[in-house]
C-alpha cells in the first residue's frame, strides 16, 4: 500500500533534475524512482486539483480524489505507454474516479464553475440582464453562479465532465476523448447536447 504522504511532502523532489520533462520523469518512475514520480505529482497536483474541484464542486471531495488519483497512478505507472501526455493519462484516471463516485452518489451535489461565472461577468447579456432587473451586478453574478450550479447538476455525469474539461480546462476535443476514452465525435456530441441542455435549463432565468 502506498503512503499518501509520499505524494505531498514539502520541498523539492530529491535527485531529480528540475529540467526533466514528463516523459523522462515517467520513464524514471517506471524504473522504480519514487523521487521521479514525486516530481510528476508536484508538477501536476495543482492543475489536477483545480479540474476536480470544478467537477465535484467542493474542495474536500476534490482533495480526496486528487490524492486517490495520484496514488493509483503511482501504483500503475508501468501501464503508462507514452502514447499521450502524462497529464492526459493522469486526468483520465482522476475523471474516471470522479465519475465512479458520482454514479455511486458519494459526492456532494454541488458543482462550482467559478471561471465560467467570472467569464460571464463581462458578457453583454449579463450586464443587460442586470440593468433590466435593476440588480447589482455582484448580486446577479452570485445568483447566476447558483443557477449554473443547479443546471450542471441536472446533466448526466459524462456530459458534465465534458463541459468542465472543455469550458473550464480549455482542452481540445481530441484530448478530452483520450481522457474519457471516447472518440472526438462523441466528445463533440456530448458537448453539443450539454450546451443545449444548459441553455434550456438557464433560459427561464436569463430571459425572465
Amino acid at each position: 500500500m502506498v503512503d499518501g504522504a509520499l505524494l505531498s511532502r514539502p520541498g523539492p523532489a530529491a535527485e531529480v533534475p528540475a529540467e526533466w520533462e514528463d516523459g523522462a520523469l515517467a520513464t524514471a518512475a517506471q524504473a522504480g524512482s519514487v523521487a521521479a514520480f514525486d516530481a510528476l505529482a508536484r508538477r501536476h497536483r495543482a492543475r489536477l486539483m483545480g479540474m476536480l474541484y470544478h467537477l465535484t464542486g467542493n474542495r474536500e471531495d476534490a482533495a480526496d480524489l486528487c490524492q486517490d488519483a495520484l496514488i493509483r497512478a503511482f501504483c500503475h505507472i508501468r501501464s503508462f505507454g507514452g502514447r499521450s501526455q502524462f497529464y492526459t493519462w493522469l486526468y483520465r484516471i482522476a475523471v474516471n474516479l470522479a465519475l465512479e463516485q458520482m454514479r455511486r452518489g458519494r459526492l456532494r451535489r454541488f458543482c462550482s464553475l467559478e471561471r465560467l461565472a467570472a467569464a460571464a461577468e463581462s458578457d453583454g447579456a449579463v450586464l443587460a440582464l442586470a440593468s433590466r432587473l435593476k440588480t447589482d451586478r455582484a448580486l446577479l453574478m452570485k445568483e447566476l453562479q447558483q443557477q449554473i450550479n443547479g443546471a450542471l447538476q441536472a446533466l448526466p455525469p459524462k456530459q458534465r465532465a465534458v463541459v468542465v474539461l472543455a469550458e473550464v480546462e480549455g482542452l481540445p476535443a481530441g484530448e478530452i476523448g483520450q481522457i474519457l476514452g471516447c472518440s472526438e465525435g462523441t466528445v463533440r456530441s456530448r458537448l453539443h447536447y450539454a450546451r443545449e441542455r444548459l441553455k434550456e435549463l438557464l433560459h427561464h432565468y436569463l430571459e425572465g
